[in-house]
């Protein structure tokens, strides 16, 4: 039997070099739920525990008061989370609900729809004649389409509201115990303030470097506004504190 050769040639070069690969990042949902509990989680407890520094002399009961805030607060956000993704995902299913039924009882006024959002992107009604056609055929397809171009609306994934609400509480707990670092080991509440100051921005600039970067925004100034917040919300705690030590 003879052999045959695949030879490369300058055409099947042209295709390779053709070939498009997008590196558009994916996972959005998870990355804004870690941004949510961490950045909480930061600044929260930091706050606190400034606030407690300007009022208090004991470094125990900054800890105390400092570990109750992060378990009540982990699980408030971790609630919300919850809740929220359950939100989308049932406004999600009566939407979806709504436009299944609107394809069968309002086909014209579904078929007007279609034509008024290929007009948004400048494609005429005999161009755009075919495809409604095709979704037609496919009732499924044509909730899909509407679901997405009319409404916006993406399926949310099987299982959002649980890693949702787990994602936000635990990159609660992660960020709450930066702050709190070192007053665990140091008995000066001032000393253990400084420090803590020192780690938590050190912190924030990092998670902010980090965050800016996967969403897109800048390293730079995502380090910036971070690290902004989290100092502002920390002086006005401690501030607020230190003023109603003096007053009583």
């Amino acid at each position: 039997m003879a052999s045959t050769h695949l030879r490369y040639t300058p055409a099947m070069h042209d295709v390779a070099r053709s070939i498009h690969i997008e590196g558009h990042f994916q996972a959005t949902e998870t990355v804004r739920d870690v941004v949510i509990g961490l950045s909480d989680g930061l600044t929260v407890p930091f706050a606190l525990a400034a606030g407690l520094s300007g009022a208090v002399a004991s470094s125990h009961i900054v800890v105390l008061a400092g570990l109750a805030e992060i378990a009540a607060g982990s699980i408030a956000m971790g609630l919300g989370g919850y809740l929220a993704a359950r939100g989308d995902a049932e406004h999600y299913a009566s939407e979806r609900l709504r436009e299944e039924r609107e394809i069968v009882e309002r086909v014209r006024d579904e078929e007007e729809e279609i034509y008024e959002i290929f007009e948004q992107y400048s494609v005429d009604r005999h161009a755009a004649t075919p495809v409604l056609e095709a979704l037609k055929r496919n009732p499924q397809a044509w909730v899909n389409f509407m679901m997405r171009f009319e409404l916006g609306l993406e399926e949310p994934a099987s299982g959002r509201a649980y890693s949702s609400a787990s994602t936000i509480a635990a990159s609660y707990v992660a960020g709450g115990f930066v702050p709190l670092l070192p007053y665990f080991f140091v008995t000066d509440n001032f000393l253990a303030l400084k420090l803590s100051i020192v780690i938590t921005l050190l912190a924030l600039t990092l998670f902010g470097a980090l965050k800016g970067r996967l969403v897109g925004t800048g390293a730079l100034r995502s380090a910036l506004q971070t690290v902004t917040i989290g100092g502002i919300a920390a002086s006005a705690a401690y501030g607020l504190a230190r003023l109603l030590n003096m007053a009583h």
